[in-house]
């Protein structure tokens, strides 16, 4: 049981077999003083609780840390935090009280999601110092200024590190956010400090986007009443999209920099990274950190990406290919039945194939995506940034063009409009169902059964005036909960839908209308997994919503190529060009490098960042270089014990004149 004072954060899980030596070392080390290698943290062992059993593990460890130790962990990590005038600034401890909601001893300062994160920084960044290796676990290998977490999670000693939730702000949340319906915006804000910046970019991109759907749903659903079956009147709707898909985008990058601000982290700059626990190589010295690290050769891992990665990645891409012929095969069969009998039954069969294809697709979507993680991993990439390039990079090729290669085929190659629009609403709703399903209902259902078993023991136990589950029993009910991948496989939803709307509605105006009631049901599905599925995720101090938005803008420039396509193959503007082919591709080609080129003069007359927080943002470093001028003294003294004066000094000596230039958020008042 925690003692009194204590607050757990974050939980750490080493596994059952793990040595007691182990164990012992690793506690001290995270108790240990800051100065002498350690993280300076409090850490206790969980207690067996209520619904103790034989087979649970007993290393489950709580993590805490004083408030003082806090604010100097957010002066370390260079946290942004409002000013009293307004303004975001890097929090020091010497101009505490200068910052706005800073009050006492400024205990309620830091959100939760902050404080776990600093915690989880601080284990990060204990180093083995003349260690060789782990105590009692002599085959496990330890290197001079190497991550002490890293190497005993790939290792298989550490099992988890997942902070807590908090029981009454959850409770909040979950009511505020999902458990009433409600036509409001999310609690954005809330969400930020609860689950960090960037769960709340992602919440709030998906709000962004079904607002920004609306317009084209509005103008959808009177299309689809009057000019259903009349295709040559899509000009108009095609026309619109071009301009839609670009300014949205445009207009979104605006917000984010907004919310960024707001949130402390669009000046924040990102920390030196560290390599992934699963990169491997030959042990060598990192010739910027002068640590002794495992080395790969580039040229190897490039040799695996380009023979290997990239063959594999073709071979799916035939294999798509492949099915999406046996569907034609598929479809034309069934054309071919009801055209002989044209009956219910035989009108129903008509769609048979297209439900077949789209859960095809979905399940080829989810078996590459493991055999793309695998190869990711395969060709061992430093660093994790590295890694999600590759893995996005290869993962996005593969769905667009497993979702939506059937859809060109049928709109310029058999150049039938009424099998597009058919195909388009069958993949739509189709994978609409199964992402919802497969989401948040499949998970939920198999998390109860889960806890099922433990819950029944506790309450066997329970007195009747006990209505929450003792701590020893809800973090062991965590541990055993789902972990938050992140927010790839959402976005990569989003994407897919923005495709869909993009690229195809004006031959199906009603798609808009559909991604509007699936992103409706996306946020409350989300909400409802994040809060109540998974464990609580760390929080991630994002500015923006990072290589999608270079997804997303990619998806606009083929927009704009397909609609023009589609404008060009109507019968209206092929009535201006009777038997003269070759000028109306001329043309329709001319339109579109037209459309491009406004598309990215657009992109540089609409600022990414608004006015008022470029003037802010200009003023803070205005003011850091006249401090630099002045010589004032810009050193925050730190809220812990402070180095020594010689160590300091000693320091100081060794840096460049550069090194000595004070960050812009280090100024008081």
């Amino acid at each position: 049981m925690a003692a009194d004072g204590f607050r757990p954060l974050v939980v750490v899980e080493l596994a059952s077999d793990t040595q007691q030596e182990a164990i012992a070392w690793l506690l001290s080390r995270i108790r240990a003083p800051q100065q002498d290698g350690g993280a300076e943290l409090q850490v206790e062992q969980l207690g067996p609780g209520l619904g103790a059993q034989e087979k649970q593990n007993p290393n489950l460890f709580l993590v805490g840390a004083t408030w003082q130790r806090l604010l100097s962990g957010a002066e370390d990590m260079g946290l942004f935090k409002e000013f009293h005038d307004g303004s975001m600034r890097g929090f020091t401890c010497a101009n505490k009280h200068n910052f706005t909601h800073f009050t006492g001893d400024g205990d309620a300062f830091l959100s939760t999601a902050e404080c776990q994160f600093i915690v989880k920084h601080e284990l990060d960044t204990l180093r083995a110092k003349d260690e060789t290796h782990v105590p009692g676990h002599q085959q496990v290998k330890l290197y001079p200024g190497k991550s002490i977490i890293r190497r005993l999670l790939s290792k298989g000693i550490l099992i988890q590190v997942f902070p807590l939730h908090e029981r009454e702000d959850l409770k909040r949340l979950s009511f505020s956010w999902y458990q009433k319906v409600k036509l409001s915006f999310q609690p954005l804000d809330d969400i930020r400090h609860y689950y960090g910046e960037g769960q709340a970019l992602y919440f709030g991109f998906l709000e962004y986007f079904t607002f920004a759907l609306v317009p084209m749903a509005l103008i959808g659903v009177p299309y689809y009443l009057f000019d259903w079956e009349d295709y040559d009147k899509y000009v108009i709707f095609a026309a619109f999209n071009l301009v839609w898909c670009t300014v949205i985008l445009e207009f979104w990058k605006r917000c984010s920099a907004s919310l960024a601000y707001r949130w402390g982290t669009l000046s924040r700059k990102k920390a030196f990274e560290e390599p992934r626990p699963g990169f491997h190589g030959v042990l060598g010295f990192n010739p910027v950190t002068g640590r002794e690290e495992p080395l790969y050769p580039n040229t190897k891992r490039q040799l695996r990406v380009f023979l290997v990665s990239l063959p594999f990645v073709l071979l799916c891409l035939y294999l798509s290919l492949y099915i999406m012929m046996i569907y034609f095969l598929m479809e034309g069969w069934a054309l071919a039945v009801h055209d002989e009998e044209p009956t219910f039954w035989t009108g129903v069969l008509c769609f048979i194939p297209s439900v077949v294809y789209a859960v095809v697709i979905e399940v080829m979507n989810l078996i590459y995506r493991y055999a793309a993680e695998f190869l990711t991993e395969w060709e061992n990439h430093r660093l994790e940034s590295s890694y999600q390039n590759h893995l996005v990079l290869k993962v996005l090729v593969f769905n667009f063009f497993n979702c939506f290669a059937s859809l060109f085929y049928i709109a310029f190659v058999m150049q039938d409009m009424v099998l597009l629009r058919q195909s388009l609403a069958t993949l739509l709703i189709t994978s609409q169902i199964l992402n919802q399903f497969m989401e948040a209902f499949l998970p939920y259902w198999l998390q109860r059964r889960r806890n099922k078993k433990m819950i029944r023991k506790v309450q066997t136990r329970k007195t009747p005036e006990d209505r929450e589950l003792p701590l020893e029993d809800q973090v062991r009910l965590e541990a055993d909960m789902s972990t938050y991948l992140g927010t790839f496989d959402d976005y990569l939803e989003l994407f897919l839908l923005f495709g869909y709307v993009s690229l195809f509605s004006c031959v199906y105006p009603l798609a808009a209308v559909l991604v509007v009631l699936n992103n409706v049901t996306e946020v409350y599905s989300d909400a409802f997994k994040m809060c109540r599925v998974f464990k609580r995720p760390f929080s991630d101090p994002a500015a923006n919503i990072g290589v999608w938005q270079l997804a997303f803008e990619a998806m606009s420039v083929i927009a704009v190529v397909t609609n023009c396509s589609l404008i060009g193959m109507s019968p209206q503007v092929k009535e201006y060009f009777r038997d003269q082919d070759m000028q109306l591709i001329l043309w329709t080609v001319a339109v579109e490098h037209g459309l491009l080129a406004f598309k990215f003069i657009l992109t540089f007359l609409i600022p990414d960042v608004p006015k008022h927080i470029q003037i802010k943002l200009a003023r803070l470093e205005f003011e850091s270089l006249e401090a630099l001028k002045k010589k004032r003294p810009l050193r925050g003294g730190k809220c812990w014990k402070p180095r020594s004066s010689a160590r300091r000094s000693s320091e100081e000596e060794l840096q460049t004149p550069m090194e000595r230039r004070p960050r812009v958020g280090d100024l008081s008042a």
